[in-house]
Parts: structure tokens; sequence; C-alpha cells
């Protein structure tokens, strides 16, 4: 059964201000997977909105938590799954700046090819979603000359040419920067990389450095919750990334075949022990994930014949 888009989001109080959302979006296996970040301030402030299928539950959790109030949206990208509910989140809050990546701006304020491409990848997801809806242009703010408040953003390129992290205090909102982390979900030990095509290897690590040089204490995931000692866990997915990469590219003879796939996943669930959570989650979830390590393994594949094919 799939979760009913009525069900409330899931609020969970992390520190004296910081709330993480939980939302339940009408699709199987999508539960504890997208994350919204309330900060009570001030400032008062959301890190990613969520899809436009939600929005009625973020507008639920934050009159149960008596904000009334939205200073910031900050965007890590435009994702459809992060961003695509910002349309219907400013119905409701319509005074809220929206700050984002300036590639991201035009495509917020026309959402027609975002739409369209969602559609090209992500199929019958992207429809559960729902479409997104435009954004006025006067509300959009270029995160590279963000200086409003001390929210700091950090360009992390790697997950998306257009993503950014943010940084408040000693709290790091990675959104995707340092891959997936639902080991609260499994009950154990789960990272994995988000390296869908096209994906860079040095442009991702090097915005985990940049982010690794920051004091942030506590990470905050996109996809999914938080965890202390954020240094500790950058440095588990760098290290993971170049595992994938060296596992990865020693089955590159198959590229062509049907098994590369299979065979890159079975090879990874044995020598990448940050992946060992896994077999915790239910049947859905599983399928959730495996269906986004194949689009990773993908982004790797394809790395690693275009530098095959230009040495």
């Amino acid at each position: 059964m799939g979760t009913d888009n009525r069900q409330r989001a899931d609020i969970r109080k992390v520190s004296e201000k910081l709330y993480l959302i939980t939302l339940f979006p009408p699709i199987p296996g999508f539960t504890n997977f997208i994350s919204v970040w309330l900060y009570k301030g001030p400032p008062c402030f959301i890190v990613d909105i969520g899809p436009a299928v939600t929005i009625p539950q973020v507008i639920t959790a934050l009159k149960h938590l008596g904000v009334s109030r939205i200073d910031y949206l900050f965007l890590t990208h435009i994702h459809i799954d992060h961003a695509g509910g910002t349309g219907d989140f400013l119905h409701y809050y319509p005074e809220t700046p929206v700050i984002v990546h300036p590639e991201g701006i035009s495509h917020l304020m026309d959402p027609s090819r975002l739409w369209k491409g969602s559609l090209d990848v992500l199929g019958e997801i992207a429809k559960s979603y729902e479409p997104i809806k435009p954004v006025p242009e006067h509300l959009l703010m270029d995160a590279k000359h963000f200086h409003d408040c001390p929210v700091e953003p950090i360009l992390t390129p790697g997950h998306s040419v257009h993503h950014i992290s943010y940084q408040f205090e000693d709290i790091l909102f990675a959104g995707e920067a340092s891959g997936v982390n639902l080991s609260d979900a499994a009950g154990q030990e789960y990272l994995r990389p988000a390296t869908p095509p096209r994906f860079f290897l040095e442009i991702f690590v090097q915005s985990l450095d940049r982010l690794l040089e920051r004091k942030a204490d506590r990470i905050c995931y996109g996809h999914w919750g938080t965890k202390e000692s954020g240094h500790e866990w950058m440095e588990k997915h760098r290290n993971q990334l170049y595992l994938w990469n060296r596992v990865i590219g020693e089955k590159m003879d198959q590229w062509n075949q049907k098994s590369f796939i299979p065979d890159c996943m079975k090879r990874l669930f044995s020598e990448d022990i940050l992946l060992s959570g896994f077999f915790n989650l239910d049947a859905e979830t599983r399928k959730r994930e495996e269906y986004f390590i194949t689009n990773s393994i993908k982004g790797f594949g394809l790395f690693l014949q275009a530098a095959a094919d230009n040495p």
C-alpha cells in the first residue's frame, strides 16, 4: 500500500530550534525519504520544501508548530523532490524569499523544462509528485550573492551542477552533496552515493572537501535525517565514492551488457560496508533504493566510459 498524501508529516524536534519535517508522498516505499528542515529562529527559515503533492503536509506541520512567517526558503537544488512544491508553498507564505543557485532561477520562473525533464527521468514518480508551479521572479534570490542573514551558501556541484549546501552556526544542510543517509530508518549504517548522470568524480569530491573544511558538528541530509559527527560521515562518503569508482571501473568490460548493473550492484553490496543496512529496509523501500542505486551506478559508468574514450 502506498502512503496517503493526506497523511500528516512527521515532525521531529532535533534541537531547541531545529526540526525535521518528514514528508510522505503517495508512492510505495517513499516513507522516511524526503526531509524538509525548519529552523524556528530567528531567523526562521526552511531548507528544501519537497514536491507539490506534499505541500499540504508542510503547511499543516508549520501551523502545528505555530509558524506564521518564514524569513527565507533555501533550496539546495531544483530537482522536483526538493523544490517542486516551491510555487505551491508561496501561495501560503507569499512574502518568503527563495534562495537558489543562479542557474535554477529561470527554471523556477518557468518550470516547463524542469517538469519535462522530471517526467523524462522519473516517469510515474514525477507524476505522483505533481506538476511544478512558477515562482514569482521578485522572490528569487541568487545564492552566490546572498548575504542577508547568517545562513551561508556553499557551492557544492556534484549531485547536480546547481547544488548548494548551507551552513548556519554548527549545522550543515548538505542536501545530497554528502550522499543519502538512511541509517536511522535501517537501524544500521546505510549511506549511498547520489551520483546520477551527468556525474564527475573530481567535482563531487572537491565539493565534499569544501564541506570538510567547515566547522559543522551536525549534518542534515536532504534524504534523510541528521547525524552528529558530520565530518566523520563526510569522510566515510568520500572514501565510499572512491570505492564505487574502483568496483564499477573493474566491471567496465561489461558496460554494454545487461549484466553490468546487477553485477556492479552485487559487488557493491559485498564490498561496501556502508550499504549493509539496505537489507534491514522493508521490501518497498529496498525497491526504491535499487532504482536510485541503479541511477548512481549509471552515473559512475558514464563517467568512466567518457574517461576511457578521452584518455
